[in-house]
């Protein structure tokens, strides 16, 4: 079906572009682009909207937060100026009009003039951290200035934030120095510090200038194509060649690097996933949500990163196997940390399914985990690894040590291969439907597991979490309305991306006579939905927990929820499926969970984080008094080591190897070493020992 549409849009494309044929002037290249775009978005979107003035007030606002969010570059009257296009850009979009965007260019250029002499007077001068005043940093929270003057002191202000912060940073360094007495480090004056701070700030903005200079018109014609595809909802985009291949590599994970898929928001390199098996993954600092603010290579000097575009920043990072990069991330709870990394290339056999057994001193149960962080599926070899089958050896393994339950853990799990979700479900219930997969035409296709046996039957619990998203939805999903199996999340819902996503390239359907006009790049757009069995969505609503407990991020703003123009929620009629109800008594489960987790110190402690990540998050104003700036750093800290502490090991959990794996991991010590280090995080994990307990609960 799938090849059947993509076929469809070439064959759409191809015709749309070979009509240029006969007109009397050849189209540019930014005619075509956006022609293509909004065609194939009216055809072939899952929910297109109209094209109208409305649709037009969207696009308006969110280009310009995308090109200035903080507010540092256009005036009041820039702005105003530029209203008279608010509700007529969708007109332009439809006659290929761009006087939009070249006014846009052509203020943003006379202010770009204005800002680099802003940044090099104010520079050139000593800053005074006595004055108490404060910066905000909220794009959201402040209004264009008046004027040029206004305009000035805002980047007074942040400049003097920069700076400010380097200066906190090498005095604290100097401070933790005398303290362990070590003389390799050089203590400098204030005054030395500021001044090196300074020079260091103005040649990141000297580097920031060189990019914007080098910015063409590719660049600016891709971020206002996707102000029209983002407002649609966040996942439908167009990949200029350049960014399509970044996107490749970002998600293959196979560069070497540090396995890190990263995204571009309000100015910052934002984590979006950590590969299993990378750098990222071994060295264990860096998280989902982090936000890289420095990029540097080894010992040598950090490189601002915010504002500067995202493939800029990327060659930057990536690197060969076993060089190093350094960065500066600024951390949910609002502290700073350099994180050192060797970059590498991924070891793919960590993503891959593995097992362990838990046992508990409260318990009599010997209890089977397998730990899956994506749905990984070979699609280029037919012989090649699919989860399906390793998470079915895994089972059978479980099963020959004759354990009382099984744990699947897909927490930070973002989904992958569907036909393996299919194939896993069925691995717990009889034959019948796990998903329902829809377009926005016609009946809903019906994906089911058709295999009447079942490989397992007894007490089963899914771990989830904020970052478990799509597939692992699904399969949570499937499971939980035959009543196989209990959900244990650390939210209040999961991720909730219910939608599916194909690229199509524009370059397969250009005719030759366009070739000329270079490479177009692709276009990747919403095309299905996914449903549940019982007829609602995973979109925006997730998969609601059985059992919720405490988590860090419980009220951060993460998933699909939180994004700017998500698709709703919506639901179709439900497949035909019998539940098994399996489970004894859940009413009963949950109360007694519920108990334990109202007396456990470990998720009070959680509770206690999630909300001062709370506070933390909305608090996005920063004195520059240096001693306020400086006290607030460290209390910021030494809450973030209180909560550093919280996952301490948990004696009464033993984990083991499976005796089918005891035999390898004695041949491959590398392979045994990483085992090891999983268990000693398992042995600090309260949520998976609370699982262990739901599973007790359930004999």
């Amino acid at each position: 079906m799938l090849r059947t549409r993509n076929l469809i849009v070439l064959l759409f494309l191809s015709s749309f572009l070979i009509a240029f044929q006969t007109s009397d002037t050849d189209p540019n290249k930014d005619q075509v682009l956006m022609e293509v775009m909004l065609q194939s978005l009216k055809y072939y979107h899952y929910a297109p909207e109209k094209v109208d003035d409305d649709f037009s007030n969207k696009v308006f606002d969110m280009y310009m937060k995308r090109i200035d969010n903080n507010k540092r570059f256009f005036l009041k009257k820039d702005v105003d100026k530029l209203q008279e296009y608010r509700s007529k850009l969708d007109d332009a979009a439809l006659v290929g009009d761009f006087s939009f965007l070249d006014k846009v260019n052509e203020i943003r250029q006379k202010r770009y003039k204005q800002v680099k002499e802003f940044y090099t007077a104010i520079l050139a001068k000593p800053f005074v951290f006595t004055k108490n005043e404060d910066l905000e940093t909220d794009g959201d929270k402040v209004e264009y200035v008046d004027n040029s003057t206004d305009l000035k002191e805002r980047w007074r202000k942040h400049l003097k934030y920069q700076v400010l912060s380097r200066v906190q940073t090498k005095l604290n360094r100097q401070k933790k120095a005398v303290e362990k007495q070590d003389t390799s480090v050089k203590i400098q004056t204030l005054e030395e510090i500021e001044t090196e701070a300074r020079e260091k700030v103005l040649k990141s903005w000297e580097n920031w200038s060189k990019n914007f200079e080098q910015e063409d018109r590719d660049d600016r014609i891709a971020v206002y194509i996707n102000a029209f595809t983002n407002v649609l909802e966040p996942h439908t985009g167009y990949f200029p060649p350049l960014e399509k291949e970044n996107f490749n590599i970002r998600m293959s994970g196979k560069l070497e690097g540090i396995g890190a898929q990263l995204r571009q928001e309000d100015g910052y390199i934002k984590v979006v996933k950590i590969i299993p098996g990378s750098a990222s993954y071994r060295q264990g600092d860096l998280e989902v949500n982090d936000k890289i603010v420095k990029v540097a290579q080894a010992d040598g000097e950090p490189v601002d990163v915010v504002d500067m575009k995202m493939d800029d920043v990327l060659p930057m990072i990536r690197g060969k196997k076993g060089s190093e990069v350094r960065l500066t991330v600024k951390k949910v709870d609002g502290t700073e940390k350099v994180i050192p990394i060797i970059r590498d290339v991924v070891v793919l056999s960590e993503s891959y399914a593995k097992s362990a057994i838990i046992e508990h001193k409260d318990s009599k149960n010997k209890i089977g985990l397998i730990d899956l962080r994506s749905f990984y599926a070979d699609f280029q070899d037919p012989k090649g690894r699919r989860c399906a089958k390793d998470v079915k050896q895994e089972v059978q393994k479980l099963i020959a040590e004759s354990v009382d339950g099984i744990i699947i853990d897909l927490r930070f799990n973002g989904g992958g291969s569907l036909s393996d979700v299919v194939d896993m479900t069925g691995l717990f219930i009889d034959k019948g439907p796990v998903v329902q997969v829809k377009g926005r035409e016609g009946r809903p296709l019906l994906l089911e597991d058709r295999d009447a046996n079942v490989l397992y039957d007894g007490p089963l619990v899914i771990l989830v979490n904020s970052f478990s998203a799509s597939a692992s939805e699904i399969m949570a999903a499937a499971l939980q309305d035959y009543g196989r199996a209990v959900i244990i999340g650390s939210a209040p819902t999961t991720f909730g991306k219910g939608t599916v996503q194909r690229f199509f390239s524009l370059d397969d359907a250009v005719p030759q006579r366009l070739k000329d006009l270079g490479k177009l790049g692709s276009i990747k757009i919403t095309i299905q939905k996914f449903y549940r069995i019982d007829g609602g969505s995973t979109q925006l609503k997730g998969v609601t927990p059985d059992i919720i407990l405490p988590g860090v991020y419980t009220y951060a703003e993460v998933g699909e929820r939180d994004e700017e123009y998500p698709l709703e929620w919506t639901e179709i009629d439900p497949a035909n499926y019998r539940s098994s109800n399996t489970i004894p008594k859940l009413d009963r489960i949950k109360k007694k969970s519920a108990k334990r987790i109202s007396t456990n110190e470990t998720f009070r402690l959680i509770e206690e984080n999630a909300l001062w990540l709370k506070k933390q998050q909305e608090n996005s104003s920063y004195s520059l008094n240096l001693d306020t700036y400086t006290q607030e750093k460290e209390e910021a800290e030494a809450m973030s080591k209180k909560f550093k502490e919280i996952n301490t090991e948990i004696d009464d959990l033993a984990i083991s190897v499976l005796a089918a794996d005891e035999a390898q991991l004695e041949q491959d010590k590398s392979r045994k070493e990483s085992i090891d280090n999983w268990h000693k995080n398992l042995k600090k994990d309260a949520y998976l020992e609370e699982a262990v307990m739901v599973i007790n609960d359930w004999r």
